[in-house]
C-alpha cells in the first residue's frame, strides 16, 4: 500500500471534532480529485507539489480547502483554485467548497512529497 504525501511537516486535515490525520470517505475523494489538478508549468499533481495545506470537511458537506501556489505571480493563480473547487463540487455528498489561497507559509520546494521530487528529478 502507498504511503499518503505529506505535502507540509504535519500536515493535518481539519475535522469537526477537531484536527485528525487525513481521512474519511470525503476526504479521500476530495484529495483524489486534488490529484487530478496539475500547475501546467510543472507536471506533478498540486496535492504532491504540496501547495494543499489543509482539506476540512463537516458534516453537513462543506469542504474547506487551503492552498497556495508556487508563487504570487502563478499564471494559473486566477484558474487553477477555480478549478479545484469545480472538480470538489462535483463529488457526491459535498454541498459547499471554499478553496483558500494563503500565502504563508510560502511554498517551497521542500512541501513536495519524496514522489513529486523523483518524478523531477530532484532526488
Amino acid at each position: 500500500m502507498a504511503e499518503e504525501p505529506n505535502p507540509e511537516p504535519g500536515f493535518q486535515a481539519e475535522t469537526e471534532s477537531g484536527t485528525a490525520p487525513v481521512g474519511g470517505a470525503i476526504q479521500e475523494e476530495v484529495i483524489s480529485v486534488l490529484r487530478s489538478c496539475y500547475d501546467p508549468e510543472i507536471p506533478v499533481d498540486i496535492y504532491e507539489l504540496g501547495l494543499v495545506y489543509g482539506v476540512d470537511v463537516d458534516s453537513a458537506g462543506a469542504v474547506d480547502i487551503k492552498m497556495t501556489l508556487t508563487s504570487p505571480s502563478c499564471p494559473v493563480a486566477e484558474s487553477l483554485p477555480l478549478e479545484v473547487e469545480s472538480k470538489v463540487r462535483t463529488l457526491p455528498g459535498v454541498d459547499q467548497v471554499a478553496v483558500e489561497v494563503v500565502w504563508d507559509p510560502p511554498w517551497t520546494m521542500e512541501n513536495m512529497s519524496e514522489a513529486a521530487k523523483l518524478q523531477l528529478g530532484l532526488l
